[in-house]
C-alpha cells in the first residue's frame, strides 16, 4: 500500500532534516537533488541561519545550486575545491547493499560526478524506495549522447532492456539533461539480478555517457518511515 503524499513528504523531509544534522563547521559539502535532496538543502540553510559556517557547498544540478542560494549556503564549484567532506542526495531504489538507483529528476552524471569527490557519501530516502533487487519499481536511467540515440537504444535494448526516451513532463519533447544529453529510462521486466555485470556492460557503450547506477558509493542511508528514523549500512 502506498502511503499519502502528505505521509511521504514528512518522511521525506524527516531524513533530509537527520542528514542536515551531520554537516559540520569547516566542511565542503555535496548537494543532491530531488525532492528529499531539498528538504536536506532546505535544513542546511537554516543551520546555517542559526550559525553554521562551512566552507562551501557543491551542487548536483542547476535547481539546488539555485535552491542553496535561495537559503543562504555558500556555493562553489568542483574546480576550487575537487574534494568534498560529504554528500547528501537521495535515491530512487535502495537494495540491501546500499546499491542505488539514482536519476529519476534527471541529474544522475553530475550527481555521480559529486558523489565520487566527496569522502562520504550518505543517501536519504522514505522506506518506499527500499526494495530487494534494483529496477523492481523504476527504470535505470541512461544518459545519452543525442546524436547516438539510436545505436545506443539498440544496444540496449540487446541488454533484454525496454527502453524509452524521456520526455519533458506534458509534453512529446525529449528531456536534456543540465549537460545537454537526454534521458533513455531502461526497464527490465524482471529488475536486475546482477546490477554490477549490467551497469559494465552499459558502460561499454559508445555514446552513452553514465547509468543511474550507484555502486559500492553510498556509505549509510537515512530512511525514514511508519517507525521513525532508521540508520542502514550495507549487507
Amino acid at each position: 500500500m502506498i502511503p499519502h503524499e502528505n505521509l511521504l513528504e514528512s518522511w521525506k523531509k524527516a531524513a533530509g532534516t537527520r542528514a542536515a544534522e551531520l554537516v559540520e563547521d569547516g566542511m565542503l559539502v555535496g548537494l543532491g537533488t530531488g525532492t528529499t535532496a531539498h528538504y536536506f538543502i532546505t535544513a542546511l540553510g537554516q543551520r546555517i541561519q542559526e550559525g553554521l559556517q562551512i566552507k562551501g557547498a557543491v551542487s548536483s544540478s542547476l535547481g539546488s545550486q539555485e535552491l542553496a542560494k535561495k537559503v543562504g549556503i555558500p556555493v562553489t564549484t568542483l574546480d576550487f575545491n575537487p574534494t568534498l567532506d560529504l554528500y547528501i542526495d537521495g535515491a530512487d531504489e535502495i537494495d540491501p547493499f546500499l546499491r542505488l538507483v539514482k536519476g529519476g529528476g534527471g541529474a544522475l552524471l553530475r550527481e555521480k560526478i559529486v558523489a565520487t569527490a566527496a569522502r562520504r557519501f550518505v543517501v536519504i530516502a522514505d522506506e518506499t524506495k527500499l526494495v530487494q533487487r534494483l529496477g523492481t519499481h523504476c527504470p535505470i536511467p541512461a544518459e545519452v549522447v543525442p546524436f547516438a540515440i539510436t545505436p545506443v537504444r539498440r544496444r540496449l535494448e540487446a541488454l533484454g532492456a525496454l527502453v524509452k526516451l524521456r520526455q519533458k513532463p506534458a509534453s512529446d519533447a525529449p528531456f536534456i539533461t543540465d549537460n545537454g544529453n537526454v534521458i533513455l529510462d531502461c526497464t527490465f521486466p524482471d529488475g536486475v539480478a546482477d546490477p554490477e555485470a549490467i551497469d559494465t556492460a552499459m558502460q561499454r557503450i559508445v555514446g552513452l555517457v553514465d547509468t543511474g547506477f550507484f555502486l559500492k558509493m553510498a556509505e549509510e542511508a537515512i530512511i525514514a518511515g511508519k517507525d521513525g528514523i532508521k540508520v542502514l549500512r550495507p549487507n
